[in-house]
Order: structure tokens, then sequence, then C-alpha cells
């Protein structure tokens, strides 16, 4: 068995290998999991002896394929939750997070499939990110950029939204910025403020805030949305 921390770790690093590729850098575990260089050190040693990770001298960490596996099933279970939060007990976005990490480690098979038949299967969390199916292969990541990359004049889709920032959270929900919503880029300060157009009004975003949002061209959502209605009356 392992313990709650070591399967915090996996999924931490498999996270940063999604957004960074592997391997992956001991103080990039440390930020991510809030612990210093050598507590990380110690438990990727744990980790190794398990064969959980593979660790090269100056290189860096990587899951093994044992490790991936645990992680996406602890991803599995985290998204799950974060959504049957959202969808049937009405907690708002920046609410699930902190939730599910409490729960996602001791919730049964027979629970999380129950949850995710209940929920229609669902294909995303509440924050936009790709909800691992029950066969635990890696999600598949669409193409997306930061909207703090996006040049005024963009028409853009919000696909993901970084959960790591509840104040960030609470605010892009009162501006309306939640995955699928379309946006209009009208401005792009050299300081690093994005301004957006949502449903006509202007919303200006730091970019910190703006690089935590991951974004997609509106017209590629559009033929998605016209394929997916052409194959329904097929």
């Amino acid at each position: 068995m392992l313990s709650d921390v070591m399967e915090d770790y996996l999924k931490a690093i498999y996270v940063i290998q999604e957004e960074s590729g592997p391997p992956v850098s001991t103080s990039a575990i440390a930020e991510r999991v809030g612990k210093t260089a050598p507590t990380v050190t110690s438990m990727l040693d744990s980790l190794e002896e398990r064969g959980l990770v593979a660790r090269e001298k100056y290189e860096g960490t990587e899951l093994t394929a044992e490790g991936e596996t645990v992680a996406i099933e602890v991803l599995r279970h985290h998204r799950l939750l974060e959504t049957y939060l959202a969808e049937r007990l009405d907690y708002s976005w920046d609410e699930v997070h902190a939730e599910a990490d409490a729960l996602e480690h001791h919730i049964s098979e027979a629970f999380e499939r129950r949850v995710a038949e209940v929920l229609g299967e669902p294909a995303a969390d509440p924050h936009g990110d790709p909800i691992p199916g029950a066969d635990l292969e890696p999600p598949v990541e669409e193409s997306a950029v930061p909207l703090a990359s996006c040049e005024p004049g963009d028409r853009i889709v919000v696909t993901r939204v970084s959960d790591r920032d509840d104040e960030d959270l609470a605010y892009l929900a009162d501006a309306g910025i939640t995955p699928g919503t379309t946006v209009a880029v009208t401005d792009v300060a050299p300081f690093g403020m994005v301004t957006v157009t949502v449903d006509g009004t202007e919303q200006s975003l730091p970019e910190s805030v703006a690089g935590s949002i991951l974004v997609s061209p509106a017209d590629r959502a559009d033929d998605l949305d016209d394929v997916e209605t052409t194959g329904a009356g097929a």
C-alpha cells in the first residue's frame, strides 16, 4: 500500500510532466508539493526503491509505467470528485480542489464507478482538465496555449484554467471566464496586463492570471462543434 503522501508526489510529478515534459526537477516538485528540496529528495528515494520513479543524476525524475498508472488513478479520482462536488453538491469551482484533495485517496473502485456513471462519464472537470478513463490510459490533451501568449484581435475559447489559486478562480468566475467561454483579446499591455472582451464587457487580467488560462482558437472550436453536430445526425 502506498501512503497518501506518496500518491500526492506521483500525481504532482505527472502533472508537471503534462505541463513541461519529463524529466522533472526536484525544485519543480518541491514547489508543487510545498516541501523543501531535501524532503522531496528523501521521498524520491522511497519512490525509486518501489519502482515508481526513475532518476538520472543531474537530469531529473520521471515516472515509471507503474508510477504513471498510480498517478493517473489518483487524478481520475480527483477530477471525478471535483466534478461531482460542482455538479451535484453546488460547490463553486474555487472550492472543489481542496475537498477533492482530501477525498481522492479514500474512495473505492466501486464508488469511483458509481460517481462516473451518475455524472455520465464526463470528459473534463470544472476547470477543463481532462478526466482519465477507467482504463487508466493517459487522457488525450487538446492543443492549447496560454492566454498570455495571444495577440490583440485573437478570438479564442477558454479550454482549461489552473486550479492552483482559489482567489484567481473566484475572480475569473465573477468575470465570466470559465472553460467553454469565447473571448476576444482587445489589448496586451507591455507590462503584462491582458484585456479581453467577454459578452461585450472588457476584463483586464494580470499576466499571472492570463498565464493560468489555456485557450484554443475560436474557429477551431466552432469547427469541432460542427463535426459533433454532423456526427450526431448521421
